[in-house]
């Protein structure tokens, strides 16, 4: 039995599972891995959709979108680089706002909010500090 949580897969095992020999094979450091701690970028120039390092975005619900996306970006000859890629980021956004619980966004609107109700709160009294210097003089 398994599941999906976030980014991470839980699987349950059995007393049996365990006893089964594992018919994984372990390869010592093959240096003709491609994906082998290459990073996002493979020597070739192209984008290793299997780095740890993008989190899985390649491969969820809107796994195509993204990599549509990046792709355009990567390979973006434009002066002001992904500006050709706009239809592709639309796609992939309006994707992920599909999967609120996959990719979630709240984050960015609540620092906003955070950050404009500061912005208010120390409005009025800058504005009251200022008049009392105008009154004093």
């Amino acid at each position: 039995v398994s599941y999906t949580t976030g980014k991470d897969k839980i699987i349950f095992v059995t007393k049996e599972d365990h006893e089964t020999p594992s018919s994984a094979e372990l390869v010592a450091d093959d240096p003709d891995d491609p994906y082998e701690e290459q990073g996002l970028i493979l020597p070739n120039g192209d984008i290793n959709w299997n780095c740890p390092c993008l989190g899985g975005m390649a491969s969820g619900p809107c796994g195509e979108q993204f990599k549509s996306a990046f792709s355009c970006f990567h390979y973006s000859t434009e002066e002001i680089k992904g500006s050709d890629c706009v239809d592709q980021f639309r796609a992939m956004q309006e994707c992920m706002q599909k999967y609120p619980d996959l990719y979630p966004q709240e984050d960015e609107n609540e620092e906003k909010e955070e950050k404009s109700s500061k912005d208010l709160e120390a409005t009025p009294v800058e504005d009251s500090v200022a008049k009392e210097e105008k009154g004093s003089s």
